[in-house]
């Protein structure tokens, strides 16, 4: 028992093995609260035995901060958003444009061919199969968002959407050179959209990389408590 408030080293020792057997984070603080009312004591102030062993009762100051597994994320989940943004843009933004299909010029998009005719551009023909996939892999990302509660199984799936991305763009590649002959396409002839697959994979990599800092984080917070 401890009969004043001039803590030694051997003092600290035995609150340490009686108070907090398992040495955490909490033991600091301890350490830092005995330091104060240590210096409290050098003013002469002095407290009974009872009172002594009140203040040192076993506290849990972490108990409201501890890291909540079913939280939305914050980054990855504005990353995931921007990525699904970024591949909904692709019904907005050409492939190519500036191109001569069955000598006329033309625009491709997801949603099909656009024409010349008459002076006015015309919706030709339709990729209905494009546009229902550009729909799914949008929503793939923000289906990710909500997979919050189980970290490693998001980082798996933001992995596995990356390589949809790839095939999805291998896709789009392979429809584009179908209606354009093989024509040999300058850089000017690519619009926004042939850029924007590429740029939601950087998204998703970065969203990947962000959950795995907040589960690394979450299992450094559980070692200290």
């Amino acid at each position: 028992m401890i009969y004043d408030l001039r803590i030694k080293i051997y003092d600290l020792k035995v609150m340490f093995l009686t108070l907090y057997p398992n040495f955490g984070l909490n033991n600091f603080i301890f350490v830092a609260v005995a330091s104060c009312i240590g210096c409290i004591s050098c003013s002469g102030k002095r407290f009974t035995p009872i009172q002594q062993i009140q203040l040192f009762q076993p506290i849990q100051p972490l108990q409201h901060f501890q890291p909540n597994n079913n939280m939305i994320q914050r980054i990855q989940s504005v990353y995931l958003l921007l990525a699904s943004l970024v591949i909904f843009a692709l019904f907005l933004f050409p492939m190519v444009h500036n191109v001569y299909v069955a000598g006329v010029p033309s625009t491709i998009k997801v949603t099909g061919v656009y024409q010349d005719v008459n002076g006015a551009q015309a919706h030709t023909e339709s990729f209905i199969a494009l546009i229902a996939a550009t729909a799914v892999v949008a929503i793939l990302p923000l289906i990710l968002i909500f997979l919050y509660k189980n970290r490693k199984q998001q980082v798996i799936w933001c992995y596995g959407y990356i390589v949809v991305i790839f095939g999805y763009s291998f896709w789009m590649a392979e429809t584009m050179k179908s209606y354009t002959g093989g024509v040999s396409l300058n850089t000017n002839n690519f619009g926004i959209g042939a850029l924007l697959s590429s740029i939601s994979i950087i998204l998703v990599l970065l969203a990947a990389k962000a959950i795995q800092r907040d589960e690394k984080l979450v299992k450094s917070a559980d070692r200290l408590r």
